[in-house]
This record gives C-alpha cells, sequence and structure tokens, in this order.
C-alpha cells in the first residue's frame, strides 16, 4: 500500500519539484494529520467500531469524498495513526540512543522517548492500547511488526542491564519487558499532562520504580514465601 504521509515511506519532494509543487505536498501533509489526528481523538472518544467515516467528516470539517481521497477507507486511517506511532517512537529512540553505551542510560533514554511522545498524544495511546487488534491481514502484520521490533529493543537493553549487574536477577525478561510497556502505556487513564506531575517526574518515577523491581534479587530487604499452585477462580458458583 502506498504510503501518502510524512514520516516513514513517505515521498520527499525531489530538487526538480518547483516549489508550488513543494507547497502543495506540505499542505496535503498537514491536511492529512490534521484528519489523522482527529480520528485518533474520535476513535478514543467513541471506539474504532463506533465511529463511522462520517463522523470522522464532520469533526474535520472535510467532505466524505475529501477524505476518501487522503485514504481508502477507516481501516487505513486507524492503519496509519498506529504506523505513524510506532515510527515516529522507534525513529526518535534510535536518534537519541546512537552513541549510548550505558544500558541504565539506555532505559532511561527508552522510558522519557515513549513518556515524553505518549504524554503529548494521549488519544493515540489509548487507540494503540485499545485498537491493537482491530486492524486485519497485511495491515496488522506490518503494525505487529513494528511494535515486535519496539519490545526486542527494550527486551535488549534490559538483557544488557541484567548482564552488566551480574547479581540473581529472579524476573523473567519478557515479564519485565511487557510489566514495563504495561506501567507506560496505562498513564492515558489517570495521568494529566497538565497536573502537579511534570512529565520528567513522570519518567522519573517510573523509572525508580521500575528499575528498584527489576534489580531486586533474592537478597532484598523484603522477601515472598514461594507462590503456591495458581487457584482457577471463576465468578460463576456452578463453573
Amino acid at each position: 500500500m502506498e504510503q501518502r504521509y510524512a514520516g516513514e515511506g513517505a515521498r520527499a519532494p525531489s530538487d526538480e519539484m518547483s516549489l508550488d509543487s513543494k507547497e502543495d505536498l506540505s499542505r496535503y501533509d498537514k491536511k492529512l494529520e490534521h484528519i489523522l489526528r482527529t480520528a485518533a481523538r474520535i476513535f478514543a472518544e467513541k471506539s474504532y467500531h463506533s465511529t463511522s467515516m462520517r463522523d470522522i467528516s464532520r469533526a474535520t470539517g472535510v467532505s466524505l469524498a475529501g477524505l476518501y481521497h487522503y485514504c481508502k477507507s477507516k481501516e487505513e486511517l486507524l492503519f496509519l495513526i498506529q504506523d505513524q506511532c510506532f515510527g515516529r517512537v522507534l525513529e526518535r529512540l534510535e536518534q537519541r540512543t546512537r552513541g549510548i553505551n550505558d544500558p541504565f542510560e539506555k532505559l532511561r533514554i527508552f522510558i522519557d522517548n515513549h513518556l515524553s511522545f505518549f504524554a503529548a498524544n494521549m488519544a493515540e495511546m489509548k487507540v494503540l492500547s485499545h485498537e491493537a487488534e482491530s486492524l486485519a491481514g497485511d495491515l496488522h502484520t506490518h503494525v505487529s511488526t513494528k511494535k515486535e521490533r519496539y519490545a526486542r529493543v527494550a527486551r535488549k537493553i534490559l538483557r544488557e542491564i541484567a548482564g552488566q549487574e551480574r547479581t540473581n536477577i529472579r524476573i523473567d525478561l519478557t515479564v519485565a519487558t511487557y510489566a514495563l510497556f504495561g506501567m507506560m502505556n496505562w498513564i492515558y487513564n489517570w495521568y494529566d499532562p497538565r497536573g502537579k506531575l511534570s512529565v520528567n517526574q513522570l519518567v522519573d518515577n517510573i523509572t525508580r520504580l521500575f528499575v528498584g523491581g527489576f534489580l531486586s534479587t533474592g537478597d532484598a530487604e523484603f522477601s515472598f514465601s514461594e507462590p503456591a499452585k495458581a487457584e482457577r477462580l471463576s465468578i460463576w458458583r456452578s463453573a
């Protein structure tokens, strides 16, 4: 599928393009960005499946015919939101960690990069969390590939920290990786970027909480008894 938005896969203006053509491309990208940001807000408020293209048309002020000039379907809109978010987060992370060798510093940058991006794009974060399985086929595969690549970056950083510490870290790396994402991705439910807690303070708190837990060992000040066999519970008495 042709990528028609600014970012990875976008068509860059060539030297042969006239100034008018470059301005037209810029206008196109700005309008598409307006459509995507508005669609993300509506998807976050109403859910993807409860939103129609007519809803997006009314909210953006773009006619239905005009809307279909920018995207072929509502699913493509959702794809572009998800793909662009992951693309920008990954690109920015790679730029910020280039030349950084200390895994603790890389982890701090990873958390800061994720939280600062999504604190400024809370609707997009909610859409990514709630509509992860709303795409199908090649679109789902494309976005899932980027998500898996992003998760592998986090896991690699945690593996480097574990190797550097040379301590008996008892936390499984897969559990640690997805626990970290759980901590970061849940902020759309409670965090107010305009509230008393700044993004920097949010990053510092989550980094300290996560690292303190991840690096805890059996020799830590607290310990838990060995877990008993998990009990299968049901809300239904006859189950």
